[in-house]
């Protein structure tokens, strides 16, 4: 079923489905992962998912629920599947499309972990999310924000972390360009507070691993067309990455 796993999840990030597609897709995917733990449960592994079964199965005191089994299957698929790979995808095409960036790299002006960095600041894997609503009025003011402006009770609130990267308060004149030798990398694109991402390190650990690794495997990778020719991919989570046609020699 992978190929179909694939699918669902590929359709489960487009934000031009309707809600009936959405809920047929979630639906599909319930399904597709109902038979993998049922697979597993009768053939574990050394894997995620015999790891959560085994959490669910071998305690009496009602830690994991089937449904919350399910739900963390699709939470890893969300947070810790769909956003490495943009983290990875963002940070491919900015070295490809940016050669003097890469030669940084391969001249040693700059590590692999100013890459993954970099790519987590200028394109945060996941754009804004996510989103809330007000329950009473509140004065960005009293949070050191602009005097006058109030977000009214009722309005939407969407975090957008791709913004705060790009700051040119923080981040200066040239806070959209993509350069491995910013000394400040500074960036929310996990989150902060109660609200940061567990999984930072492992998706760091990932595309630190990941990237020299296409590299040294390919040195001379390069863009199938040219950069105007990229779209950005159609995904709520994404901060527009762009799906990465390339050339291995």
């Amino acid at each position: 079923r992978a190929p179909e796993l694939r699918e669902l999840v590929d359709h489960l990030f487009h934000t031009s489905a309707d809600p009936g597609e959405m809920t047929a897709a979630y639906g599909r995917l319930v399904a597709v992962l109902t038979e993998l733990v049922a697979a597993k449960r009768t053939s574990p592994g050394d894997d995620l998912t015999s790891g959560l079964i085994a959490a669910r199965d071998d305690r009496d005191d009602g830690a994991l629920s089937e449904q919350e089994l399910l739900d963390t299957l699709t939470l890893m698929i969300s947070a810790g599947h769909e956003t490495t790979v943009n983290l990875i995808d963002n940070a491919v095409h900015a070295l490809l499309s940016r050669p003097e960036q890469l030669a940084h790299v391969r001249e040693g002006r700059a590590g692999w972990d100013d890459v993954v960095e970099e790519s987590l600041r200028a394109d945060a894997p996941v754009a804004s999310l996510p989103l809330r609503y007000a329950v009473e009025d509140i004065a960005l003011s009293e949070l050191g924000g602009p005097d006058g402006t109030v977000i009214a009770e009722g309005e939407a609130i969407l975090a957008a972390y791709a913004a705060a990267g790009r700051d040119p308060e923080r981040h200066g004149k040239d806070a959209e360009l993509f350069d491995v030798t910013r000394a400040d990398k500074e960036h929310l694109a996990f989150g902060h507070g109660v609200h940061h991402c567990l999984g930072a390190p492992l998706g760091r650990l990932e595309a630190r691993i990941a990237l020299p690794a296409l590299f040294e495997r390919f040195p001379d990778l390069r863009l199938a067309v040219p950069e105007e020719e990229l779209r950005p991919v159609d995904s709520f989570i994404s901060n527009g990455h762009r799906s990465l046609p390339v050339r291995l020699s």
